[in-house]
């Protein structure tokens, strides 16, 4: 593809609206992962979480040809983002943010960077797609997605603050992103790939169990960990 010629420009908007349409999923992981930390080290995980991301998708993106060919990828990342999600909604426990800030900060940044991992396959699959192979046109875009995810980190973050009920939001966006990955696994695809009544069913079943599942095994662990605190506290 021509640098700055008419299919450029045009392949790097699309890219553009790849990169904004999947942010959000990013900036939810980016500051609930985030939300634990000391103020002052809030930003730090946000900026550095970012930037591990477009490493990440770089790296990646170079490497999709290769990628699109390892069967059961998709279901395996969907999967591995399920469980990222449940850890999120039930990360409420004091005594793992009692150590050193540095741990802590780390055990965030672990968090973010595993998650945008598993949740770049799709982004790299739709940008590598867009940009016709034309690696600079995704490198540019990658760029140009930072301050996109960056603030709205920020943003989930303030929010997440006044109205915590955004933490069990974010997580049930997660799972729905999960269950997408799963469901475009070329090797379900007897199973949902078609128009077909049971083809319907089971997409529609996919994302309700992902969802109900870490929402509501996310409840069971935070009220089981709150009733041993009580007793705990009581004895």
């Amino acid at each position: 593809m021509e640098l700055f010629s008419m299919p450029w420009w045009s392949a790097l908007l699309a890219i553009i609206l790849i990169d904004l349409v999947l942010a959000g999923d990013n900036a939810i992981v980016i500051a609930l992962a985030a939300r634990n930390l000391p103020p002052e080290h809030q930003n730090k995980a946000i900026l550095w979480g970012t930037v591990g991301a477009i490493v990440i998708r770089s790296a990646m993106t170079v490497g999709v040809v290769w990628l699109l060919k390892i069967p059961g990828l998709m279901l395996v990342g969907g999967l591995g983002l399920l469980w990222i999600a449940y850890k999120l909604i039930t990360d409420t426990s004091e005594d793992e943010h009692q150590g050193g800030t540095a741990t802590t900060f780390w055990g965030a940044m672990k968090t973010i960077i595993v998650a945008d991992a598993l949740m770049g396959v799709d982004n790299v699959l739709g940008v590598a797609g867009a940009a016709n192979g034309d690696f600079t046109l995704v490198v540019i875009g990658l760029l140009i997605s930072i301050p996109i995810v960056v603030l709205g980190s920020k943003l989930v973050l303030q929010l997440v603050e006044k109205w915590p009920v955004i933490i069990n939001l974010g997580a049930a966006v997660l799972a729905f992103t999960a269950a997408q990955m799963v469901i475009n696994e070329k090797l379900l695809d007897p199973i949902f790939d078609g128009g077909e009544t049971i083809n319907l069913i089971a997409r529609g079943a996919t994302y309700a169990v992902a969802i109900v599942g870490v929402l509501g095994l996310g409840w069971w662990a935070t009220r089981k960990q709150e009733n041993s605190e009580t007793e705990t506290e009581t004895v």
